[in-house]
């Protein structure tokens, strides 16, 4: 995987850094694996705004990705690895044993023509899914379940990945790619390797209207607000009205908003870094 950064022909190319897209097999999706992704541009039932800063983007198609990975035993072939406009990871077609298509998350290194599998007979080799049970400690994951058949729910954006660190009775302890360190029942499915498009945190827009074929209309800084429209709006220039707050009065930077008794905080061994 890799980048490109443009010749500065026009001011909007001038900073933009794209992917170079060379893990990319093929532009044209499996059709019988398209659904219709309407958009809701902020909108509910009633036609009024409910959330700001959304409308617009390009059209998109939603791809059906197996979270789950059920087909378990069965071997499957990857066909290709293609782009997904509705997440930051690539995802591949695969092809199982009995005729099946699906699309699964592409992990860093699966290559056109391989073989993957799921379930207890799988190797811990990179894109076949195991139980947290069969998996070699130190093992680098992605795609896992937090719950046993609910699919996978974690490290699942590109280049995110989580490390079986042991297992102690029936959990597993797993550190997260944001640094939290939580048990895990020994129960659920995680596929090996790190999750594909790693470098697409290197990527830079180039130009304000790239944000608006993604869908993202622009955002008011609070401070620039009336005081009216936002506790922080208001005062004379850049004066910020007191301490950061959301639009409901909700403290910002350092304000801890989880609760203490969410019945998951037993499962968490250590917090994620601030």
């Amino acid at each position: 995987m890799s980048v490109r950064k443009l010749k500065p022909v026009t001011p909007g190319q001038r900073f933009r850094v794209v992917n170079g897209f060379d893990a990319i097999t093929t532009d044209k999706p499996e059709k019988s694996l398209l659904a219709p992704n309407k958009r809701s541009g902020g909108r509910n039932s009633q036609g009024r705004m409910t959330t700001r800063n959304i409308g617009g983007g390009h059209k998109q198609k939603y791809r059906i990705i197996d979270f789950k990975k059920d087909k378990q035993g069965i071997p499957a072939t990857v066909k290709t690895i293609e782009y997904d406009p509705n997440r930051t990871a690539f995802i591949a077609l695969v092809f199982y044993a009995d005729g099946e298509k699906r699309y699964v998350i592409a992990q860093n290194g699966l290559k056109v023509g391989q073989t993957i599998v799921s379930g207890r007979e799988a190797t811990p080799e990179i894109g076949n899914a195991l139980y947290l049970s069969d998996i070699p400690l130190g093992t680098t994951i992605s795609c896992i379940e937090l719950r046993p058949g609910q699919g996978a729910v974690m490290a699942r954006s590109a280049g995110s990945f989580a490390q079986l660190m042991a297992r102690d009775g029936k959990y597993a302890t797993v550190k997260l790619p944001s640094g939290e360190t939580r048990l895990i029942l020994l129960t659920c499915m995680a596929t090996i390797g790190v999750v594909s498009n790693s470098d697409h945190q290197l990527l830079v827009s180039g130009k304000a209207g790239r944000s608006r074929w993604l869908g993202r209309r622009p955002r008011t800084n609070p401070v620039r607000m009336n005081p009216v429209d936002h506790p922080m709006g208001g005062g004379e220039g850049r004066a910020s009205g007191g301490h950061p707050r959301s639009r409901n009065g909700i403290p910002a930077k350092g304000y801890k908003t989880r609760s203490k008794t969410k019945a998951s905080n037993k499962y968490i061994i250590e917090r994620r870094k601030k």
